[in-house]
């Protein structure tokens, strides 16, 4: 007999539900993290997309940002979605001068690339790994600027990585929890081992 993997969605900001379902769709506990104590119970993270400073300020309130830093340091597979992608991203650009973030992703983000609300965009994306193309939902989405030796990425847009790879990391810039596929996530949910 299998165990679900526990899979926890950072709840202080973003859209979390969207998530929540997906995962559990796919066979895993999903539910929200607010405290640490709640993130000591994840196999796994989902970041999800939101306003990046926002998240990082709450992070640090709410005393998630330094335990966040140490389970991605460790180990913990864990996925960002637009927004998650800047909280992964080890640097940063068009960021404000005191934006944190969690980190452990060697690659350089930029903030809202594709331009504001307005300029949000859906397109159908070869995935590395899945036969048939992603329908990407872009949502002032940043795009990955430069990336480190040990990232594989795993699909563009623009002539841009807009999703990524690194170890037990993965992120994209678009908002794969929205148009119902569910693929991307069980890409995710497999460096878990679920």
């Amino acid at each position: 007999m299998t165990t679900a993997p526990s899979v926890g969605v950072f709840a202080l900001q973003g859209d979390v539900r969207e998530h929540l379902q997906v995962l559990t769709a796919l066979g895993a506990d999903a539910f929200p993290v607010r405290r640490p104590a709640e993130l000591e119970r994840c196999d796994g993270l989902v970041l999800p997309g939101g306003e990046s400073t926002t998240m990082a300020k709450l992070a640090r309130t709410f005393e998630l940002l330094e335990p966040l830093r140490e389970r991605v340091r460790d180990g913990m597979p864990t996925f960002g979605t637009c927004a998650g992608m800047i909280l992964l991203a080890d640097r940063i650009e068009g960021g404000t001068a005191d934006q944190e973030t969690i980190g452990g992703l060697d690659v350089t983000v930029r903030r809202n690339a594709f331009g504001r609300q307005v300029d949000s965009f859906e397109a159908d994306l070869p995935f590395a790994g899945l036969a048939e193309p992603v329908h990407a939902v872009f949502i002032r989405a940043p795009w990955v600027e430069r990336t480190g030796p040990g990232v594989e990425v795993l699909a563009e847009a623009a002539g841009h990585p807009v999703a990524v790879r690194q170890g037990h990391l993965m992120a994209t810039s678009f908002h794969p929890e929205v148009d119902g596929d569910g693929r991307v996530h069980r890409v995710f949910l497999g460096l878990l081992g679920g």
